[in-house]
């Protein structure tokens, strides 16, 4: 007998197609509601979290949760299985809300000093920076990185 989380539904099988075409882009649920939708072929928020936390339950999709204030955001990863031990931070704009998944070295050498030097793991899966994204320092005037305070 098959397990309950492989099942496919017709819903599963047109969310999965449109995540494939997505690979790596954050999303939230109200965002796949908006584009089923769009397409005419709207489907209901209750089914895009169960299908959703089906996905996340298969590894296939990646579930974050940035603070109390936002929905949750997902990613689309497919089969790749993300490795415990990759470092990946997220920045979140406090103006426009964008949330930017970040991968640096820098950082990675910030995880291992705080585990070595003060015993403290870091869940790089659930760290998240503040501030404003490149779009919005333009807006504001602030492309040098400077806070004007």
């Amino acid at each position: 007998m098959e397990q309950k989380t492989k099942y496919r539904t017709k819903h599963s099988e047109e969310l999965i197609q449109y995540l494939q075409s997505i690979p790596g882009r954050h999303f939230t649920v109200g965002d796949v509601g908006d584009y089923f939708k769009g397409r005419g072929t709207p489907m209901g928020t209750t089914t895009i979290y169960r299908q959703l936390d089906r996905l996340v339950d298969q590894g296939l999709v990646n579930k974050y949760i940035i603070d109390a204030t936002s929905p949750a955001c997902f990613e689309y990863v497919g089969d790749v299985h993300t490795d415990r031990e990759e470092v990946c931070f997220h920045c979140k704009c406090e103006m426009c809300g964008k949330l930017i998944h970040l991968h640096c070295d820098e950082l990675r050498q910030i995880r291992a000093h705080l585990l070595e030097e003060h015993s403290f793991m870091l869940n790089p899966l659930r760290t998240v920076f503040y501030g404003l994204c490149s779009d919005c320092m333009g807006k504001e005037g602030r492309m040098d990185g400077t806070d004007h305070c």
